[in-house]
């Protein structure tokens, strides 16, 4: 089972806010079955909480998510931003960052919202990737990608 779903990846997504940006990703998600209908709202409360914007250097990424238990099967959603939206810093709550990036996990494995990240840290460090990302204008092109990075991930849902 792939994390990667061409039906939830998002070229070139147009969104004003975070808020945004998470509500159109999160229906991507729901009307495809993969989470509860109570994944948007779990989601939004937690980045409230607790942003999930990363400073990664020239393009900065947001991994938006929420417990398991608003899942019902492990998927990723991707979205390259039409242009950066301002996502609050982990690591400084205080600052806002220009996101253009946004990978958002749903992630049914109890253990598998760990090893996910984890891998998705691996890919945010890299720069160059990142760029080749955002150059990518079809669902086909970044779906690859993302389905060939993610590929040695796999669950037991």
């Amino acid at each position: 089972m792939s994390l990667a779903d061409t039906k939830l990846i998002v070229p070139q997504l147009v969104a004003d806010t975070a808020e945004d940006v998470i509500s159109q990703l999160a229906d991507k998600l729901t009307e495809n079955g993969f989470v509860k209908d109570s994944f948007k709202a779990a989601v939004l409360t937690r980045e409230s909480k607790f942003p999930t914007g990363l400073p990664t250097g020239a393009i900065n990424v947001a991994i938006p998510h929420a417990d398991a238990k608003y899942t019902n099967e492990s998927k990723i959603a991707v979205a390259t931003l039409a242009h950066p939206v301002k996502f609050r810093n982990m690591a400084d709550t205080t600052q806002e960052l220009d996101v253009s990036l946004v990978f958002m996990l749903g992630i049914h494995e109890a253990h598998g919202q760990v090893a996910t990240l984890q891998k998705i840290m691996s890919l945010v460090q890299d720069q160059a990737h990142l760029q080749k990302l955002l150059g990518m204008t079809t669902v086909d092109d970044i779906f690859a990608d993302v389905d060939a990075f993610l590929s040695d991930l796999k669950f037991e849902d």
